[in-house]
């Protein structure tokens, strides 16, 4: 597609110096020298030239625009997916919105450089070789004259790219930012009405556009002295041509039709010269935007697999081993201190403990959301480390605290756990999960569209989708960061069973957050300030009085 934008460029340029030089030839040959003979020649000549030069513009803008679609869908792709192998961190770190805008708007701004950058690049380019030898071949003087603007110019688009790159920086930026602010707006569209901040989130958001105005305005205003300075500059060398020119015609130096020919071609000539300038502005801004792209390109994930690795033969069976696990997000500050457990494939445990403790980051370092910072973390004997990234979380089930459902059906969030799964499955999924009642009873049954995040349905429906999302997956060892608090007992009955259909046979860690939830469960680990403080059955921890003792009966007390 580059070649073939190449050379349709290359035909059209070829055909667009051809009516200069036939005016020329009307001029010396058919009006002064009355050869009449000729007229239809040239008019024929002037016709074909501009058909085939549009002919091949038509073919240079559809092979170009080929390439510019193929281009931008691969940049899409690509960015999706280096966003799809990047860790947590990454995304815990940047709002959602910020990371949408690089995707999608700079991305698009990138686009504007294959749409008419590249475009105009070739086709000024060869615009300029061409009438340059043209130019050079009719009148060497002539055309020194008609060049000499060009280090001006050269000097004066060197001046504004280094002025303007920053403003296009901070406006990709502002851009990005008020993106992730309208985002969170949107999402917390609910709070804001509750607690009436409709006028608060209006002036958040004014103060961040104005911004982006200020930023644009700048780079617009260097812009607009750039753009008539450098047309200005241009036009002293058609001045200095024709002054010069009409001096050789009065000595007989140059024909009339050669001068006119020569001041056609030196008007061409600062045609393509102000089409980079375009383009040079236009390269800023797809700069400033491709900078921000390639960020994401170019990160090297925290956690990822390292060269050579193959995945066991066989299914784990789900034996967990904290072996004096450290861990901290930042160095000064250590969430898990010398951590040890272990739990026997198919065994219950809970985790427990006061907020804050390290609950839940003891639960993220089993799919390698985060690596541990010492110590290691083993299934089955095998470091996670030592698993390809793909293999270990096919083993792992995830239900979360809050768990997220997709903009889709029911089906379609239920059949995450397994694409290739049919709808027998998937039903037999939801009735374990103890979702397949309510499922029935929605509008469209299993086809029910559930809206962003699940919001057409409860809580405790979201629970137990996600449960049943987990069966279907079937792994041998399950993870649930329980979150019975805000549901009615009816509700939180229904899920207890699904979270014993769910573990049955299985590896199952909780995050139990109401200790009455627990009881049945083969240990209990009593986990605070980032160490494991207790370790047993509830009736031997509360025999023992010591921090499970005083947060149940703190639960419990009347």
């Amino acid at each position: 597609m580059v070649v073939g934008t190449f050379l349709f460029a290359g035909l059209a340029t070829a055909f667009e110096l051809i009516p200069a030089w036939l005016i020329k030839v009307l001029i010396d040959e058919v009006i002064q020298a009355q050869r009449t003979e000729l007229l239809s020649w040239v008019f024929g000549g002037l016709v074909a030239a501009y058909l085939l030069r549009n002919l091949c513009s038509s073919m240079r803008i559809r092979m170009n625009n080929l390439l510019e679609q193929q281009v931008v869908h691969d940049l899409h792709v690509q960015v999706f997916t280096a966003l799809q192998r990047l860790s947590i961190s990454f995304f815990e770190n940047r709002p959602t919105g910020e990371i949408m805008s690089r995707v999608l708007n700079d991305t698009e701004h990138m686009q504007r450089i294959f749409v008419d950058g590249l475009e105009q690049t070739i086709t000024a380019s060869l615009t300029l070789i061409g009438i340059m030898t043209v130019l050079v071949w009719l009148n060497w003087k002539l055309a020194l004259l008609a060049l000499l603007p060009i280090p001006l110019l050269v000097l004066g688009a060197a001046e504004f790219t280094k002025r303007v790159h920053g403003h296009y920086q901070a406006i990709r930026k502002g851009a990005a930012e008020l993106n992730a602010l309208l985002q969170d707006a949107l999402a917390g569209i609910r709070e804001t009405m509750g607690f009436n901040r409709q006028s608060y989130e209006q002036n958040r958001f004014g103060q961040k556009s104005d911004r982006c105005r200020h930023e644009t305005l700048q780079a617009m205003y260097l812009w607009s002295f750039y753009s008539p300075g450098m047309a200005l500059l241009g036009s002293l060398g058609g001045v200095l041509v024709l002054w010069f020119g009409v001096a050789e015609v009065l000595q007989q130096h140059l024909s009339v039709g050669e001068l006119v020919m020569f001041i056609s071609y030196s008007a061409l000539f600062y045609v393509p010269i102000n089409q980079i300038h375009s383009v040079n502005h236009m390269l800023q801004h797809a700069l400033a935007a491709s900078e921000r792209v390639f960020d994401i390109l170019d990160i090297v994930p925290d956690v990822h697999d390292r060269p050579g690795l193959a995945p066991p033969p066989a299914r784990l069976k789900g034996e967990v081993a904290f072996q004096h696990v450290q861990f901290h997000y930042r160095a000064d500050v250590p969430i898990l201190k010398d951590v040890c457990i272990v739990v026997q494939a198919g065994e219950r445990i809970a985790l427990v403990g006061p907020s804050g403790g390290g609950k839940s980051t003891t639960l993220k370092l089993i799919p390698r959301f985060y690596d541990v910072t010492e110590g290691a973390l083993t299934i089955d004997g095998y470091d996670i480390r030592e698993l390809p990234l793909d293999f270990l979380r096919s083993q792992i089930g995830l239900v979360q605290q809050e768990p997220f459902l997709f903009n889709g059906t029911v089906r379609e969030n239920i059949l995450y756990g397994d694409l290739s799964a049919g709808q027998d499955a998937v039903e037999a999924a939801a009735k374990a999960a103890r979702a397949h009642e309510f499922i029935m009873a929605l509008p469209e049954g299993y086809e029910t569209w559930i809206g962003e995040r699940g919001v057409k349905l409860s809580v405790g429906q979201r629970q137990r989708v996600s449960i049943a999302r987990v069966i279907l997956k079937d792994p041998p060892i399950v993870l649930f960061d329980e979150a019975t608090s805000n549901i009615d007992t009816e509700t939180e009955v229904k899920i207890r069973e699904a979270l014993n259909e769910l573990t049955r046979g299985r590896t199952t860690i909780i995050i139990a957050h109401r200790l009455s939830t627990i009881h049945d469960v083969d240990r209990i680990i009593v986990v605070h300030h980032g160490c494991v403080v207790e370790d047993g059955t509830h009736e031997a921890l509360i025999g023992r009085g010591g921090v499970y003792s005083r947060l149940y009966d703190a639960q419990f007390q009347v």
